[in-house]
């Protein structure tokens, strides 16, 4: 005879279950591929980027909040593209399988502007397929002021209604004071801040503590080498 179970314990099983599966974060990687961005710089992004998700702390954040994870190129305003679309991270092979992606995705433009208004209103419409998630982010980086199209400080109060957080990290190896402006125009929502990289070569350690401060919010103050005061502008 098959023991009785009650109703309540079923639904409390079902729901848990269904809790443990839900998405958390849904993470849009937005990479600046504008002109003053060389090859070898473009590559030391993506490499960047590719360790960063495979750290053991952001893969396991990763796949404990079920995440979505997708990647955009962008330049000027006219150029932006999603050139790995949504990825659910049901596990450390998923993950490890986009990280690769990440990695060798070609690069799309080379010798264009610094569009990112456009950018960042290209990329928040892309949460619509994601909207079952719980926090929408994008990760901004970019080594230059927006030039081109409309004024990134114009589109954050339609980003904030959208329920959406903007990060940027700013590589200043032609601009020393780009975290600045990206504090005063490009980031927006709760806790959203910036990161400064002093050139492309500091830029793989510094978007692996800014994604780890991003994925594990939780965690974020027991992180080792927590980024210097003058370097972490958050808002």
């Amino acid at each position: 005879m098959l023991p009785c179970v009650h109703p309540a314990a079923i639904a409390c099983t079902l729901a848990c279950a269904a809790s443990a599966s839900a998405c958390d974060l849904a993470l849009a990687l937005a990479v600046d591929v504008s002109g003053s961005v060389d090859s070898a710089e473009y590559r030391i992004q993506m490499g960047g980027l590719a360790t960063a998700l495979r750290d053991p702390i952001m893969s396991e954040a990763l796949v404990r909040a079920s995440a979505a994870v997708m990647l955009v190129q962008w330049t000027g305003s006219t150029r932006q593209q999603i050139t790995i679309p949504w990825t659910r991270i049901d596990g450390f092979a998923t993950l490890d399988r986009f990280a690769t992606q990440v990695a060798q995705d070609p690069r799309v433009w080379r010798n264009y502007s610094t569009a990112i208004g456009e950018a960042l209103t290209y990329t928040a419409t892309a949460f619509d397929a994601v909207a079952d998630c719980t926090r929408h982010l994008i990760d901004l980086s970019g080594d230059g002021v927006s030039n081109e199209g409309i004024s990134p400080r114009s589109v954050l109060d339609d980003l904030r209604r959208a329920g959406i957080t903007v990060n940027a990290i700013a590589i200043e190896q032609s601009e020393p004071d780009l975290a600045a402006y990206f504090y005063e125009n490009v980031i927006v929502g709760e806790g959203a801040f910036v990161v400064s990289a002093s050139s492309f070569q500091d830029y793989p350690a510094r978007i692996r503590k800014k994604l780890l401060r991003e994925v594990t919010r939780q965690t974020a103050l027991s992180i080792p080498d927590q980024i210097p005061t003058h370097l972490n502008w958050s808002r």
